[in-house]
């Protein structure tokens, strides 16, 4: 194997790494290997079959192609410890000549560790703010608890307050029907605020078998794009109007609970709403403390390769959640009527920031062996196949290397705002064993 490299600026490298035929072959041996065990060749039991009739049958070119991650994977890591370069992020790989019995070329584009100057974590200034639980949010959740122990009884009268009316409904929009915008027996709750603005007040009062045609504007931010901002047409006709009995809160109630009396429950109701508070107070501080580093604190050009990484981080994260809300990136790109490449342009500014904190935490923990150990991260691992504990693709998951490497960073990362809430606010570092 031989290498050459090349500054392209911004912070990068670019590797151009020769293999000979000679030292990729074992690579082809094992790829062989693997391609027998998923192969049907006759004659032979799956995984045993030679690497020679493996290549007659299959072709060198395919073995070819299944061994190149792993030589690649192995080549990189040589020509990266021969150059001893600090890298950071993963290469761009660009395979320039591949083809059996020749010599195997690629380029490896390489994001070299930026310098940064850190800030003195000393002089930034955060102010925690103080944390308490008022009377009437503890009550308004214990009437959303009992909310969810409600009867619901049919009533001939209309709709009002917390009552929940079902409703055939069909959504126009300039005349025409909104895609997806039709529904039978959809049930609408008065007393909920996530609706679009507006369409409840148009709900309150209407009887059963009544009908009713309205029209209510989109919210400029709305997640179908193509509807947002928009006047949209409501064709709906009551069925059914339901009252919403809430239980008394008495003894009985609460015991039912599994609790033993009102003012235990009160009580643990309301430390865990001063918990949940103290949390997210914590959590301010963190993002506070991290931003005003990342502000005060100078950075050598970031590698664009470092900021493209970070963007498809955060475009996979978009698709998630999307998926979780039963939308396809496809959908959400056809609404904006931009390309996976144009929306993720719009992730520049956030990603360099999270590049920027990435940088931040990782020269920090270098500098004051804030890295985890191995029982830290083992640790970690065994907490979250407990979590996950009946979640078979969680559990495989758990296995891979990569994600051994985002929870080692992980916890690398809560130690490092750990050490800077001390140096910031003098909070004690959490113990992460």
């Amino acid at each position: 194997m031989s290498h050459k490299t090349k500054k392209i600026g911004n912070s990068q490298i670019e590797l151009t790494i020769t293999v000979t035929p000679e030292a990729y072959e074992p690579h082809l041996h094992k790829a062989a290997k693997t391609l027998s065990v998923k192969t049907a060749i006759k004659g032979f039991r799956k995984g045993h079959a030679p690497y020679d009739i493996m290549k007659k049958e299959l072709g060198e070119m395919r073995i070819l192609q299944e061994a190149m991650q792993s030589i690649i994977q192995e080549t990189y890591v040589e020509a990266v410890m021969a150059e001893k370069l600090e890298i950071v992020g993963n290469p761009e790989i660009n395979v320039e000549k591949v083809a059996p019995g020749n010599d195997l070329e690629y380029k490896a584009v390489v994001a070299l560790l930026p310098e940064v100057k850190l800030a003195d974590p000393k002089k930034i200034k955060v102010k925690a703010e103080a944390v308490s639980v008022e009377e009437s949010e503890v009550q308004e959740t214990l009437d959303a608890l009992r909310g969810m122990h409600a009867e619901e009884v049919e009533k001939k009268g209309g709709a009002e307050g917390t009552d929940i009316i079902v409703i055939d409904m069909n959504m126009k929009v300039d005349g025409v029907p909104m895609e997806g915008g039709q529904a039978k027996d959809h049930a609408v709750s008065l007393g909920e605020k996530h609706y679009i603005p507006g369409l409840t007040d148009h709900l309150k009062g209407m009887k059963a078998g009544e009908e009713k045609n309205f029209t209510v504007p989109f919210p400029k931010d709305h997640y179908q794009k193509q509807f947002a901002g928009k006047d949209v047409e409501f064709d709906v006709k009551a069925t059914v109007v339901k009252e919403r009995k809430l239980p008394e809160f008495t003894e009985e109630f609460v015991k039912k609970l599994g609790q033993e009396s009102i003012e235990t429950f009160k009580k643990l109701v309301t430390d865990n709403m001063k918990m949940e508070k103290i949390k997210k107070e914590e959590q301010r501080q963190e993002i506070a403390i991290l931003n005003a580093m990342i502000e005060k604190s100078t950075f050598n050009e970031l590698p664009e390769v470092l900021i493209n990484a970070e963007k498809q981080k955060i475009f996979n994260e978009l698709k998630r959640d999307l998926e979780k809300h039963g939308i396809t990136v496809d959908q959400y790109l056809q609404d904006l009527k931009k390309t996976e490449k144009e929306l993720q342009e719009g992730f520049a500014k956030q990603a360099e920031e999270r590049a920027k904190a990435a940088l931040i935490s990782r020269q920090i923990a270098k500098q004051h062996a804030l890295a985890p150990t191995q029982e830290e991260v083992e640790a970690e691992i065994e907490g979250m196949k407990e979590a996950y504990a009946h979640n078979k693709e969680a559990q495989e998951n758990l296995k891979r290397q990569d994600v051994h490497d985002a929870i080692a960073t992980m916890v690398q990362n809560r130690k490092v705002i750990g050490w800077l809430k001390e140096q910031v606010m003098g909070t004690p570092k959490k113990d992460t064993k």
